[in-house]
């Protein structure tokens, strides 16, 4: 399994590879600045995963989003809340030939299952605690 990553670590990662992103990439044929499907485009075998924000000693996350404001589950400024579905279930692939990295996750419903993807962005990353 990958090693799980906290908001902090996530951040740092984030900043990380945006100083390093080179462009243009095939990866980014389709704007993944918030979530999309997969597109068929994306060639996964450029891919590395990095590592989880699912945590492994919580074998059901929450379902609850972090939407605050008008923003909702689409939008390309809606924050990056790790502890939040659906990032609570993402894994976090990096490209390795333009170093960005990308949300995943499965969302599966009763007749269909959908591979969505996401770019990470690390000014969008909040570190939101649940609920009590």
């Amino acid at each position: 399994m990958a090693d799980y990553l906290n908001a902090a670590t996530l951040f740092d990662l984030a900043r990380e590879a945006e100083a390093h992103v080179a462009t243009p990439c095939s990866c980014t044929k389709t704007p993944l600045d918030g979530w999309q499907s997969q597109p068929l485009s994306i060639d996964e075998t450029q891919f590395e995963e990095v590592g989880t924000l699912m945590p492994e000693d919580d074998p059901e996350p929450t379902f609850s989003e972090y939407l605050p404001g008008k923003t909702n589950y689409w939008a390309a400024d809606a924050p990056i809340a790790p502890r939040y579905f659906p990032y609570n279930r993402c894994a976090v692939w990096q490209c390795s030939l333009c170093s960005r990295i990308y949300l995943r996750y499965t969302e599966g419903g009763g007749y269909f299952v959908d591979r969505r993807m996401r770019l990470l962005q690390a000014a969008l990353i909040e570190d939101v605690p649940l609920p009590a």
